[in-house]
């Protein structure tokens, strides 16, 4: 026991001292200043080349998905995810000690050329969140923690932060022992979740961007808008287009729906309006009683 207590107690010095430096040393690895820059980058084509020309700049729920960005991917992390992930690969590697397993990389892929383990990393992975993602919708306690997403009444590229905290724990439990099994580190990790989360901006931004043939691979705005609408057709009744970087799943197992555009479809849930619409509410919510989807 107190081997976990110490792991908890250093990774909240350890994260807090990476945050501090994150902020205060830019460079070209760090986390902090490529998600800022990435997020104006997609912000200035909002404005520049609005898909819904009527919607505000700073539209409905703007600043709420600015404080989910702080809290998901700073707040929460020095709170508590950095050191319950910590603590849970030190009892899963000691779980695999009991039976004399002390390696659970499967497949060696440090001999790969980059391109390549960037590449099969990023399709693992995707491919692991379009299937978390499918079983958020379908599960109804899950669906309770993702009903925050889709509280999002105004489409923008901040919108994909918004989303509660156990959804966090919950990918990356799934994505964990696959991706150890392959061995990959932290600098692969690190290109692959900067590109996942550009393809996110785009994804939720009020572009009219679809790609083209390319849109049959890559998630676009013209797909993701139909993952947020309120109507679900009768064939997708727990919804469609669960892809988030990659469209290429929903295409292969038949959950892709684009029938027309969907510039002005509306958005959100059926009961949304009794949803809440400030930060704490949202995040009780899941944990109080409530009827399923």
């Amino acid at each position: 026991m107190d081997k976990y207590l110490k792991i908890i107690q250093d990774s909240f010095t350890g994260y807090f001292n990476y945050l501090i430096d994150e902020i205060t040393n830019p460079g070209w690895t760090n986390y902090f200043y490529w998600l800022l820059g990435l997020s104006l980058l997609v912000f200035a084509f909002e404005i520049i080349i609005p898909w819904r020309k009527k919607q505000p700049i700073f539209r409905k729920g703007f600043w709420l998905d600015a404080f989910y960005m702080i809290f998901n991917f700073f707040l929460f992390s020095l709170i508590g995810y950095n050191a319950l992930s910590n603590v849970g690969v030190e009892l899963f590697n000691d779980f695999l000690g009991l039976f004399g397993i002390d390696n659970l990389v499967a497949i060696e892929v440090q001999d790969f050329p980059v391109w390549a383990q960037l590449l099969i990393m990023f399709v693992i992975a995707d491919f692991i969140q379009w299937n978390v993602h499918r079983m958020l919708h379908r599960v109804p306690w899950l669906w309770k923690f993702h009903q925050v997403h889709h509280s999002v009444k105004e489409m923008g590229f901040a919108a994909q932060f918004r989303f509660h905290f156990v959804e966090t724990l919950v990918y990356k439990s799934a994505q964990y022992i696959p991706l150890a099994m392959i061995g990959f580190g932290i600098e692969q990790f690190f290109v692959v979740h900067m590109f996942s989360v550009f393809i996110g901006h785009l994804n939720h931004a009020n572009l009219d961007w679809s790609y083209g043939p390319l849109g049959y691979i890559l998630n676009n705005p013209r797909m993701h808008i139909w993952h947020h609408a309120k109507a679900l057709p009768p064939e997708h009744k727990y919804g469609m287009n669960f892809g988030l970087s990659l469209s290429i799943w929903d295409y292969l197992f038949g959950t892709a729906y684009i029938p027309k555009s969907g510039k002005n479809i509306e958005i959100g849930f059926d009961g949304d309006e009794r949803f809440p619409h400030d930060f704490t509410g949202q995040l009780t919510y899941p944990f109080k009683e409530h009827s399923s989807k």
